[in-house]
């Protein structure tokens, strides 16, 4: 079958470095960091006490009291981005088929602050069980799509994708293929997150994957650098519209790029290291490439999934050495963790609008944070360290990885009508 072409037609975002998609593409550009001390809950007993929390954020901007208080956090950032995201499409619904759009959204770990309320008010109220209604509404990661359908009246295909820090690269790949596949005409796709919680810091604390560099939160994400101690939690979420060219082009939509190819594996190797070699983030790329019917020298920027853990920066490199051979030197690699964080299910999402942005403003936005060089990493590599740089981007790759192995990478490439 004739595969139909998808774009994309509409952006929204909710980040650490801003809450609309011109401030966040302003962050990055400027090699803005959003570390800072946590506010959220009172971190003065932990060992990492700083995270890049959305800053400045009311979700009665996007709901009004009642609904708010039925979501949890991770919601409201998925409620704002998928606002925004619909009305820089231009969609005028009343005049669409809406059985015809639909949501898929992702996320990995969910209403992890309705959990910890709960719970925490059973055990301290002498174990009575007097829980909320909405608890498990707010709590199943599953209820952000669902919501966004409610609010817009979508009727399409609806469900997340769970898969750790990989969630929302996968939604954004299940959306592209439902729609190039013909089952649907426009989807809503992307990710959110909200896990800076006593727990989340505890937990991803305990198992020495953060950052602890307390003096200097900024500076604390150091992807590629010698001294990267670990990556710094994030929160937030992106929206991203895909549609089927015809139709965009049919309403007149203003189109940022185009979507050609998406690609998953699993490394089978390690619940939380990646393969030391990069097995299964080379093949995710590799079939990424095949599925866009790109050649390695048609990419011009790759946003790295680029922790800032040991392991990870130096296993994606060797990955895409081997991948795109002599073209990796010609490639601007960056990683964007370096000044949001990492948003866990969101930051597939949150790259892809970054990669977007890129491809539509020939911008490569910068590594930020880079002290010392690491020996293990090949210096000919030109990894947009500090400043962002300006170069004519033909496609950008986006590459996630998560817990239990998961790899996922997009690409999208420059809109030719």
């Amino acid at each position: 079958m004739q595969l139909k072409r998808v774009v994309v037609t509409g952006l929204g975002a909710v980040t650490p470095i801003g809450n609309t998609v011109d401030a966040y593409w302003n962050g990055l550009v400027s090699g803005q960091s959003g570390a800072a001390p946590i506010t959220i809950f009172d971190a003065s007993q932990f060992r990492c006490k700083f995270a890049c929390e959305v800053k400045g954020f009311d979700p009665l901007d996007y709901l009004d009291k009642k609904d708010a208080r039925k979501m949890d956090r991770f919601a409201h950032f998925a409620m704002a981005a998928c606002d925004q995201a619909i009305n820089d499409a231009g969609w005028d619904l009343e005049k669409m088929d809406r059985y015809r759009i639909g949501v898929v959204w992702g996320c990995g770990i969910g209403g992890i602050h309705a959990f910890e309320e709960e719970v925490g008010n059973y055990y301290v109220n002498g174990q009575i069980p007097r829980f909320n209604p909405f608890f498990i509404p707010k709590m199943i990661l599953d209820i952000a799509p669902g919501h966004i359908s409610i609010k817009h009246g979508l009727m399409g295909p609806n469900y997340a994708t769970v898969s750790a820090c990989a969630s929302s690269t996968h939604s954004v790949i299940d959306a592209f293929n439902l729609i190039r596949l013909g089952k649907a005409d426009a989807m809503v796709t992307g990710g959110s997150e909200g896990a800076i919680s006593p727990s989340g810091i505890g937990g991803f604390t305990a198992m020495r994957a953060m950052s602890e560099r307390n003096d200097d939160p900024t500076t604390a994400s150091r992807p590629f650098d010698l001294d990267r101690d670990g990556f710094v939690l994030g929160e937030g979420g992106a929206a991203i519209i895909l549609e089927e060219y015809e139709h965009a082009k049919a309403r007149g939509a203003k189109i940022y790029a185009e979507m050609v190819g998406g690609g998953m594996t699993a490394d089978a190797y390690h619940i939380t290291a990646p393969h030391p070699d990069g097995n299964g983030a080379m093949r995710a790329m590799k079939e990424t490439l095949l599925d866009a019917g790109l050649q390695p020298e048609d990419v011009d920027y790759i946003n790295v999934h680029g922790t800032s853990t040991p392991l990870g920066d130096t296993a994606e490199l060797k990955a895409i050495a081997d991948v795109f051979g002599e073209s990796a030197y010609k490639l601007n690699i960056s990683s964007t963790k370096s000044m949001t964080g990492h948003l866990l299910g969101a930051a597939g999402g949150v790259e892809a609008l970054a990669s977007i942005l890129a491809v539509a403003n020939d911008v490569v936005p910068p590594t930020i944070n880079h002290f010392t060089d690491d020996p293990a990493i090949d210096p000919k590599l030109n990894l947009t360290f500090h400043t962002a740089q300006k170069r004519t981007i033909r496609a950008a790759l986006s590459n996630t990885f998560g817990f239990g192995g998961k790899n996922a990478s997009v690409i999208f490439k420059k809109y030719v009508g």
